[in-house]
């Protein structure tokens, strides 16, 4: 094949290189406008994984590339005068200009023809000349740019400012992380050595910080030496310098990320940046780059056509891009947000640091650095311990339980862990009453190791109810089955229990869940009441817009549950104004269109939610809490509520007597596009926590201790709740527990201790044949 890759960058030239690797008749020209040795950037970071695939690929150029590496294990964090350092991570770095020049060298052993500082063309102008042309062309492709109706890029360009420059001051024992607090806001540093004497060293700052310091009016050295003064104390007299050869080397820029929807036109095939970016705080674009060119070396020396291997190809690579851009996006958010964690313990914030991309979990951390994560738990079970009011173990022989093991504290209800049963509908109620079948359904999950456990949205009316089997607190018999209930997991347990104290609105009068979510009754309706005359779906009754007169009604009928909860014997309540239900659709703009009072501005909307928040919380005993779920997100965009405003939104309800915020999502209309993952919610619950400050609860597809073990270490959320595990495993806390080596014996039922012990045992066995293995 004759072939030119356009762009002498690490992708371009290790295609090149791999090629010619696979037949040696290929005639193979790369053209780079820039000199042999100009070069944005000055370090590359790759991990181990992609050097073993350098080294299956080519060995020679491997071992070159392996032998000019400077390696570190560590990876460290510096806010004003703290440090914070874990070990165990597997990094390497090499200056780029090195890594290009070993490239450049191996290309021309092979018989690559290099043409540096020519002018590369429109790919057009060589898609007759050549049997393949590769778009190695970077960030800024121009043959991107030229067949876009083709590529289809989406190209989101980020918040942060940040500029990449080097210095003689070496980091050689840590992958270094700086912040220091200036007079017009935070800036920070990632550096890392590659080079006996040489670092990286890329400044970053919000777009307020980068306006207030002026930094787009300065010169490069004016901008230097402003970055050398805030970094002083750790450059140790070195200057921080730029690329003399390479004006873009001292320019403050935005990351753009790019994504395109195909990598292939006709025989032109885009790779690198061209194709895909992943942030630099992850350090996987190199990767990328040099991974693909593997990959498209080998699909075009084992498919019958450029079609066939450019369709692999990109099935291929796109799910290995997209789940390095997943993780990088998560990366690059949390230093776009970073601010919002510099409050929190050093402790904290390097935990919250080191998985802040979600691809180094909690167990994946104590397999990295056991000594370090343990005293991270010390810390975090001796702060869990002080603000509940218990005494500070300081026995050091006594290995620190997992923070989902944790105690907590909320005004004077003590929970035992962080771990929660979520409420979930059983639609076995009888005329509102719960029956044996929640005896033993909630008595099983409360004995099953949770802290507190909730019961289902117990309805204040049976107008209010979901469906015929869903429980409420309205008549006399609702309070005494529900003290049996309470009365046994208070007599059996350690745990607490909640009740969640909700009215359907207009997604009430349908079937059980399991007969159609939703759907209305066949017969038996009864009549449906919203904040607007808005049906959930075309397949709903029209509620009548609530009168307010009702208001004041069902207001009272909430006071009165609540008043019922007590005298059941719960520890908790918790009102529901989340999921589309009655007060939801008052604070929800897509069910909220009424231009009274109680409708268009978000004080308006959430005016009668918080006046019943306000009457439950006077006659609830000052020494219980109470919690209020919200849904956080409409996920319709601008036209629904917005994570932005759901802050305002807890900061209400917090200011109106809530002590924890639920932090749900979406369930308010059928137009919802919500975006699905592991912990998708957690994020919501993040921001409410850490830039409104307030006490919350993550929920949303949360099955791992790891997951609890992330989101409480990195204080995400103060309370972590599982639902749908605890469905199929009432013990579930105790299973995740006995996976993690947890050994603590309090939270096991007395009768279950055999079972407990061989439960230990053979988790320990397999834990001792996967290390073998």
């Amino acid at each position: 094949m004759r072939i030119v890759c356009l762009g002498g960058g690490p992708a371009g030239l290790y295609f090149a290189i791999s090629m010619k690797l696979r037949d040696s008749s290929h005639e193979i020209t790369v053209i780079e406008r820039n000199k042999a040795d100009d070069t944005f950037g000055w370090g590359v970071v790759l991990s181990d994984e992609t050097l073993d695939n350098l080294a299956a690929n080519d060995p020679v150029s491997a071992e070159t590339i392996r032998a000019n590496f400077a390696y570190w294990d560590d990876i460290a964090l510096l806010v004003g005068q703290e440090k914070q350092l874990s070990s165990g991570h597997g990094f390497c770095g090499i200056g780029r200009k090195k890594l290009l020049l070993l490239l450049q060298e191996r290309a021309r052993e092979l018989g690559v023809e290099l043409k540096f500082e020519t002018e590369v063309g429109s790919a057009e102008d060589y898609r007759k000349d050549y049997d393949l042309v590769v778009a190695a062309d970077g960030l800024n492709s121009r043959t991107r740019t030229l067949y876009a109706d083709t590529f289809k890029p989406d190209i989101d360009v980020r918040k942060c400012h940040f500029v990449w420059l080097g210095t003689h001051q070496t980091f050689s024992d840590a992958f270094t992380f700086i912040f220091e607090k200036t007079e017009h806001g935070w800036v920070w540093a990632h550096a890392y050595q590659f080079d006996d004497d040489t670092a990286t060293f890329i400044v970053e700052c919000m777009p307020e910080t980068f306006e207030a310091f002026g930094f787009a009016d300065m010169s490069q050295q004016e901008s230097i030496k402003t970055c050398e003064e805030i970094f002083k104390d750790h450059l140790g007299g070195h200057s921080l310098m730029t690329n003399a050869n390479h004006i873009r080397g001292s320019a403050w820029i935005q990351f753009p990320r790019v994504l395109c929807e195909k990598w292939s036109h006709e025989n032109v095939v885009l790779m690198g940046d061209a194709a895909a970016t992943a942030h630099f705080s992850i350090g996987s674009g190199s990767k990328l780059a040099l991974e693909s060119a593997i990959s498209l070396a080998d699909l075009l020396h084992s498919e019958p056509d450029l079609a066939s291997a450019f369709a692999i190809y990109e099935d291929q690579r796109r799910l290995e891009v997209l789940r390095l851009q997943s993780a990088a996006r998560n990366s690059l958010e949390w230093f776009e947000n970073v601010e919002r964690y510099l409050h929190l313990d050093p402790v904290q914030l390097n935990y919250s640091l080191l998985t802040r991309s979600q691809r180094i979990s909690h167990e994946n951390l104590r397999e990295r650095d056991p000594k370090w994560l343990a005293s991270a738990e010390s810390w975090f079970m001796g702060e869990a311990r002080k603000d509940a009011g218990l005494p500070v173990a300081d026995n050091e022989n006594t290995p620190p339980r997992a923070p989902m093991f944790a105690p907590f504290k909320l005004r004077e209800m003590e929970l035992k862990s962080r771990i929660v049963v979520s409420p979930m509908a059983q639609y076995k109620a009888v005329d509102g009453c719960p029956t044996d079948w929640h005896l033993t359904h909630y008595g099983e999950r409360a004995k099953g190791g949770a802290g507190l456990v909730y019961v289902e949205m117990t309805c204040v009316s049976p107008e209010g109810r979901i469906t015929p089997g869903c429980p409420g607190l309205y008549a006399p018999e609702h309070e005494t089955a529900w003290r049996r209930l309470t009365d046994f997991v208070h007599e059996n347990t350690d745990a607490k229990i909640a009740c969640q104290i909700g009215h359907s609105g207009r997604k009430g009068s349908t079937n059980l869940g399991w007969e159609g979510m939703d759907l209305p009754l066949e017969d038996g309706n009864w009549d449906l009441v919203s904040a607007s005359a808005i049906p959930w779906s075309s397949r709903n009754a029209t509620p009548r817009e609530i009168t307010r007169a009702e208001m004041d009604q069902i207001g009272d009928q909430f006071v009165a549950s609540a008043e019922m909860a007590d005298r059941a014997g719960f520890d908790m309540i918790e009102l529901h104004a989340a999921h589309g239900y009655l007060l939801s659709s008052f604070i929800s703009p897509v069910s909220n269109v009424r231009t009274d009072d109680y409708g268009g501005s978000l004080e308006n909307r959430m005016r009668y939610p918080l006046e019943v928040l306000r009457a439950m919380r006077a006659v609830w005993p000052e020494e219980k809490p109470m919690s209020v779920r919200i849904s956080a997100n409409d996920w319709v965009g601008e036209d629904g509520v917005t994570p932005d405003e759901a802050i305002e939104i807890a900061r209400m309800f917090a200011d109106a007597g809530a002590d924890l915020i639920d932090v749900s999502a979406g369930q308010t209309t059928v137009d919802a596009k919500p975006v699905y993952g592991r912990m998708f919610q957690t994020p919501f619950s993040d921001r409410i926590r850490n830039e409104a400050g307030l006490t919350t609860m993550a929920v949303g597809n949360i099955f791992e201790a790891d997951h609890a073990n992330s989101i409480l270490m990195a204080g995400r959320a103060d309370l972590v709740a599982v639902g749908r595990p605890h469905l199929t495993d009432p013990y579930w806390t105790l299973h995740e527990g006995a996976k993690i080596g947890d050994r603590a014996a309090p939270d096991w039922p007395l009768p279950y201790l055999a079972g407990r012990d061989q439960l230990w045992r053979l988790a320990d066995k397999n834990a001792e044949t996967v290390g073998k293995v």
